[in-house]
């Protein structure tokens, strides 16, 4: 039977805001929308619904019922989602696992195929996705594009394998993303020649111009990690129809208290336009990767939200495909909890594989240097602290601390380097969420603390921890090792309740501690990375010693 919704419609089409009568068929579409000025002063407002144009939905550490499930309520009628983190523990049958799983909620969730699995040869990854597989999965109607393209060296030095991922996307008509921090001028106009048609890794402004210019999309982000959109938001009413918004990623936390609509409030309270920010939120990424979403136009699907106003954009109903998914802040979706599936075998460790020989005399440690909320590191030559077997050690009251990568594969030698900027004071964290190959990261003062956290992760096969003295506490992640199969609430208390241990028990102070860790072994983002192979330097694009010998 068909349905009626009544409120003041924001038609981006025509750029004003009436009042209307929309009328939705028994097969979910927009059969007619009929102005009614009665209502041009009254109602709630009748908007397209968001759309995240880049997430890694397992960052979440939900699977993609139970992100669903949080974010309709925000607002949000669809994803683009690159599955490249369950792709790099379980290969393709990964990205099967969340297709199927997607299937099982009215969520437009849409996938892309990884481009990058591993992310680079200078770790190890649990699967390998090479130029077949993914035409495979480009082959897929319901896989809609060529996710973020990391290794943008290769692209830049026209790497076959790389290449034939591009090229088999551009044949196939579906959109290629792209990944290349920091890269400028000439060289962001060369990776862009190649096919690329977007980033979301722009730190400055400037640096998104020269992609703008090569004729790239850029995506603002908004993650948990990583936030460009102070950086970022002078561009919305420039180029409103060439920028999008994204999460990238966004643990359950921050996705319980919001979603795009967090970034559509941010910009509408900064004064930006009301009809650019929409259709950046709206209807930018469903062009740009030619999603089934509606737009409130006849003929489409139903997929809209009423808010209360435009000043505080409180989302009070969610539609999608003709159904209210979500009202005053509670969702009605299914549940569906399938067996998880994994990629995990490592024995456990010993306080002895934490240690670090002792270096040549007088040379100096390469150290990672943490910027709290950025993914980009930097790096750091400082003299070591040494033990009195002369073996360098974690020094806290310098903020210098161990970090160490595991494989959790098989077993192998453990990676261990150094870091400052975690603030981390007293015991360690650990975790099997390690983009993006997704082994065992761990941070700490001392190798007996990194070593029982790491042991904790191992035991659960998958999770994060932290720990000091007689203090332990573990979330595991049963799934691939980087998700829960519980509900979003018990996990984003779960999460919330660890991250509030490290910053009280182990005096930790940063904003986000797992995430900041989660991000500390991805070697495709500059500058200096640690691998479960070693140090990596993104600038080089290969692997350092860890001591830089003095040049006398």
């Amino acid at each position: 039977m068909p349905q009626q919704v009544k409120g003041r419609l924001v038609d981006l089409d025509a750029r004003e805001i009436y009042g209307a009568i929309i009328t939705i068929g028994d097969d979910g579409t927009i059969t007619d929308i009929e102005r009614d000025p009665s209502r041009d002063k009254r109602g709630w407002f009748i908007l397209p619904g968001f759309v995240d144009a880049h997430v890694h939905i397992e960052s979440s550490m939900l699977l993609p019922v139970e992100f669903a499930k949080l974010a309709v309520v925000h607002g949000t009628v669809a994803t683009v989602s690159d599955p490249h983190e369950i792709a790099n523990v379980m290969g393709l049958a990964g990205v099967e696992y969340m297709i199927d799983n997607a299937r099982h909620t009215p969520l437009s969730i849409n996938f892309g195929a990884p481009s990058c699995v591993p992310a680079t040869r200078f770790e190890t990854a649990g699967a390998t996705l090479d130029a077949g597989a993914v035409e495979q999965l480009l082959d897929r109607p319901d896989v809609r594009y060529l996710s973020e393209v990391m290794n943008y060296p290769g692209v830049l030095n026209a790497d076959p394998g790389v290449m034939a991922k591009i090229a088999a996307a551009q044949q196939r008509g579906k959109a290629v993303d792209g990944h290349a921090p920091g890269l400028r001028g000439a060289e962001a106009a060369a990776y862009a020649a190649a096919g690329i048609t977007t980033d979301h890794e722009c730190f400055t402004a400037e640096e998104a111009r020269d992609k703008l210019a090569a004729g790239m999309k850029i995506i603002i982000r908004e993650g948990s990690a990583a936030r460009n959109y102070a950086a970022l938001h002078e561009l919305i009413d420039e180029y409103p129809d060439r920028i999008m918004f994204c999460t990238d990623d966004s643990h359950p936390d921050d996705l319980m208290a919001g979603h795009i609509n967090r970034i559509v409030l941010r910009a509408l309270r900064d004064k930006h336009e009301l009809f650019n920010v929409l259709r950046i939120a709206c209807r930018n990424p469903v062009e740009h990767y030619g999603l089934d979403v509606g737009q409130l136009r006849v003929g489409d699907r139903a997929d809209f939200i009423r808010v209360d106003d435009l000043r505080h954009l409180a989302v009070m109903e969610t539609w999608i495909n003709g159904r209210l998914v979500a009202e005053a802040g509670a969702h009605n979706l299914p549940d569906y909890r399938p067996e998880p599936i994994n990629n995990f075998d490592c024995s456990p460790k010993s306080p002895e594989d934490f240690r670090v020989a002792p270096g040549p005399a007088g040379a100096q440690l390469r150290v990672i240097e943490v910027y709290d909320g950025e993914l980009v590191t930097g790096k750091l030559l400082l003299d070591p602290v040494l033990d009195a077997d002369g073996r360098p050690v974690a020094s806290p009251d310098r903020d210098v601390l161990k970090i160490a990568v595991i494989n959790r594969y098989a077993d192998a030698p453990v990676a261990v380097g150094f870091v400052r900027g975690m603030k981390l004071q007293r015991g360690a964290i650990a975790s099997s969420v390690a983009h993006d190959s997704h082994n065992i990261v761990v941070v700490g003062v001392d190798d007996e603390s990194m070593c029982r956290v790491a042991n904790a992760v191992i035991a659960e096969r998958g999770g994060i921890a932290a720990g000091r003295d007689e203090y332990l506490e573990v979330l595991p992640l049963p799934v691939a090792g980087i998700m829960s199969n519980d509900t979003g609430p018990r996990i984003a208390a779960r999460y919330g309740a660890l991250n509030g241990f490290t910053k009280r028990k182990l005096r930790c102070g940063l904003e986000a501690p797992f995430m900041t860790l989660s991000f500390l072994a991805l070697l495709v983002i500059p500058s200096l990375k640690l691998s479960d192979r070693g140090l990596f330097d993104a600038n080089q694009f290969g692997l350092v010693d860890l001591w830089e010998e003095s040049p006398d």
